[in-house]
């Protein structure tokens, strides 16, 4: 845990040296710089040895790695960023000056984070003054992936653009999707969920959102759905899917609202079997 310490104790020096090197950056290049520096700054600390506290639930966590990320990439917007809003999972919020506001998951799939698995990613979204995504950035250090895009900026993958999003049937794509075991007990909300889970080709539950929406703006997982998403989790995601000619909607149904997210087609069948 010693060396967990010391390099918490290094982060001042660590952000000033990313000041340095990122200060004539574009807003875009520097989030890509951003999401890079702080996963990988997260997954050396994990390296180290870090302790896990529930947040609401046991899955529900939260590590010093993310609190460390999110800390990075507060204090580097401060100094090349000043007047821009911030918004982050672990309580940073300073309001924007600009217009813009930067909306931070330091650590997005913190459960997966803490036990080991390497599902997990850094991710960040630009929006504008009436919350619309500008842009959002994913980078998932185990892969060495960095996603970027947003309307206005074709989605690519470490800098190479993606194939744009084509219409496909609801029934022909696997669904990004995740509910927590408590919610299967609601009747409710369980049916809502299964009216769509159980028509698409298959099921993919693996517990990070912003990595889960970057591979539906790629074409590697069909289309996205899960209810109660902080924006955190939604925003940076979305704005990928958007880069890539994808579109994303809010429908309300069980009692909940949900986050949908893919290619035109496959979601407006979702928006319609949800009953909006």
């Amino acid at each position: 845990m010693e060396d967990l310490k010391q390099l918490t104790d290094m982060i001042p020096a660590i952000v000033k040296a990313f000041c340095i090197a990122h200060e004539n950056d574009s807003d875009a290049h520097l989030a890509q710089a951003l999401v890079y520096n702080a996963g990988r700054l997260a997954w050396r600390m994990r390296e180290t040895g870090i302790s896990t506290t529930e947040k609401t639930n046991i899955s529900d966590v939260v590590t010093e790695a993310d609190k460390a990320a999110e800390m990075f990439i507060d204090r580097a917007l401060a100094t090349l960023r000043p007047d821009d809003g911030v918004i982050g999972e672990e309580g940073t919020n300073r309001a924007s000056t600009s217009g813009k506001t930067w909306v931070v998951d330091p650590v997005d799939g913190t459960y997966n984070f803490a036990t080991g698995s390497d599902y997990f990613c850094s991710a960040l979204a630009l929006i504008d003054a009436d919350n619309h995504p500008i842009f959002g950035a994913v980078h998932r250090p185990a892969m060495g992936y960095t996603w970027f895009g947003g309307k206005n900026h074709p989605t690519s993958r470490d800098g190479k653009e993606t194939t744009p999003l084509s219409p496909a049937a609801l029934e022909t794509l696997s669904l990004g999707t995740y509910i927590h075991p408590t919610y299967l007990a609601n009747a409710e909300l369980r049916e809502a969920w299964l009216r769509i889970a159980t028509r698409v080709a298959t099921l993919r539950m693996t517990g990070a959102a912003s990595i889960d929406l970057a591979s539906v703006a790629c074409g590697d997982m069909g289309v996205w759905m899960q209810h109660s998403v902080a924006d955190w989790d939604w925003l940076p995601g979305l704005a990928l899917v958007e880069g890539a000619g994808g579109i994303g909607t809010k429908v309300t149904a069980g009692g909940v609202t949900w986050c949908i997210a893919g290619n035109k087609q496959a979601v407006e069948e979702i928006t319609q079997l949800l009953g909006a």
